[in-house]
């Protein structure tokens, strides 16, 4: 089974797809992902390749029982953190604003569209319920148990 989209609704996020904001957002999207991510492997691969070629030097000892390796190891954790925070950073500085502006400008156009089909519908000239009315005892609940 299939649901039917409107055209009306592919027309208007085929438009959003193509419009330059949309473009720009993306554009800033690609600019931080794909260089962190190289960034990241690069960094992990070193340490994966350090780890298994270079045993004398990762097992050098700095102080105590702590060698190269487990600072190394623990830095992994915490670049991966440190990206992530500036990805948020990131994201909430330059990807937001016209990530929310674009949904603005389709949720208006939702809202048009969705108020004409609303009047238009038999549901939208049925009754409202009371506030009032209790509901009948026999009702089946959302999880479909019955009260």
């Amino acid at each position: 089974m299939t649901t039917e989209v409107p055209p009306s609704s592919t027309e208007r996020y085929q438009s959003v797809q193509q419009s330059e904001e949309f473009g720009e957002l993306r554009r800033r999207l690609r600019s931080f992902v794909f260089p962190a991510t190289v960034a990241f492997f690069l960094w992990y691969a070193l340490y994966v390749l350090l780890s298994a070629y270079a045993r004398g030097f990762m097992g050098a000892k700095l102080f105590g029982n702590i060698n190269v390796a487990l600072i190394l190891g623990l830095l992994q954790f915490v670049s991966t953190f440190l990206l992530a925070w500036y990805y948020s950073k990131y994201a909430a500085e330059k990807l937001d604003p016209i990530a929310d502006k674009i949904r603005g400008e389709l949720d208006s156009g939702a809202g048009r569209a969705d108020s004409v089909a609303t009047a238009a519908s038999p549901a939208s000239t049925a009754p409202a319920a009371e506030p009032d009315a209790k509901p009948d005892s026999a009702a089946s609940s959302a999880d479909g148990s019955v009260n």
